[in-house]
């Protein structure tokens, strides 16, 4: 029971934890924050690789958390420090929103080949080689982004985009995206492996083309952001994501059920996810520049 706690805790701490780093990275600055995390997450990945205590692992595991949640949130209020107001931006969020939605999906895949091929140990260890990678790669070449740092920790700045309309407007776009996304993950192998007998191989390719889909439609916000505006694009972002929900719901009821029926409205929910997190950060986080890591805390969080 406390194994499985882990999960749980795991996601809780993700998101609590950016509460904590998101303030201290508009204090101490970006890349203190980006590398502890990585330096956590290094610890507690090796820890995990190598306790067979279920008390310690649920430790190592809140230790974890807390370096990817310092991570992210440095991650993406640095890409709001350089590109703010840059159409470039765009493009830069709609590609690592489209990952970080992705990353659910195909991690849990790659984990369990490499519990089959080395066992749940081997997961860790390559968790933690990986970020020792990411970590030393930002050493080297991840400069301080964070020009203006606030004077001290002002707990009360996380209250700042409550009180505004537009950040929650931008933000409940992109939880819709997300969330549909994340759905989506959690049903489509009962539905396309158990219903439809599609293979574990198959199943990995047709959910490639919806990571496809996702990846191009960010990879061209830039062009199509400037032309239509922020407001237009993220109202057909959110069409592409009713359209696409409207769809599944009708083979469902009418018993059209097949491989294609499922898969074609998924390309357009991608398609959708991917305009929204292209846009979302940039509209949530307009305005707040002075404290772009608190405000990215509470965004994510």
């Amino acid at each position: 029971s406390t194994i499985q706690l882990t999960l749980t805790t795991y996601l809780v701490m993700i998101g609590a934890g950016q509460l904590l780093f998101g303030p201290l990275s508009d204090r101490l600055g970006r890349r203190p924050v980006l590398l502890g995390g990585g330096l956590a997450y290094v610890v507690a990945s090796m820890g995990l690789a190598l306790t067979s205590s279920a008390e310690v692992f649920l430790g190592l595991r809140i230790l974890q958390a807390c370096g990817a949640s310092a991570c992210l949130v440095s991650t993406f209020a640095t890409v709001r420090d350089i590109y703010a107001g840059r159409e470039e931006s765009n493009v830069i969020y709609g590609i690592l929103g489209s990952m970080l939605a992705m990353v659910p999906a195909v991690g849990p895949l790659l984990g369990a080949l490499v519990d089959m091929w080395l066992g749940w140990r081997a997961i860790f260890a390559f968790l933690g080689l990986g970020m020792i990678a990411a970590s030393a790669a930002a050493w080297r070449f991840w400069p301080e982004t964070r020009v203006q740092r606030v004077a001290g920790l002002q707990w009360s700045q996380l209250l700042l985009p409550v009180k505004c309309l537009n950040f929650w407007l931008y933000t409940l776009c992109y939880a819709a995206g997300m969330g549909s996304f994340f759905v989506f993950f959690s049903i489509a192998p009962g539905l396309m492996m158990g219903r439809q007998g599609v293979s574990q191989l198959g199943f990995s390719l047709l959910f490639a083309t919806v990571a496809i889909a996702m990846v191009f439609t960010a990879r061209f916000m830039g062009r199509v952001i400037p032309k239509w505006g922020s407001p237009s694009v993220l109202r057909m972002g959110m069409g592409c994501l009713i359209a696409g929900a409207v769809l599944l719901a009708i083979t469902e009821i009418w018993a059209l059920q097949s491989v294609l029926g499922f898969i074609a409205p998924m390309w357009l929910v991608g398609i959708g996810v991917a305009t929204a997190v292209s846009v979302a950060p940039n509209g949530a986080l307009r305005g707040f520049d002075h404290v772009a890591g608190t405000v990215t805390a509470v965004y994510f969080c």
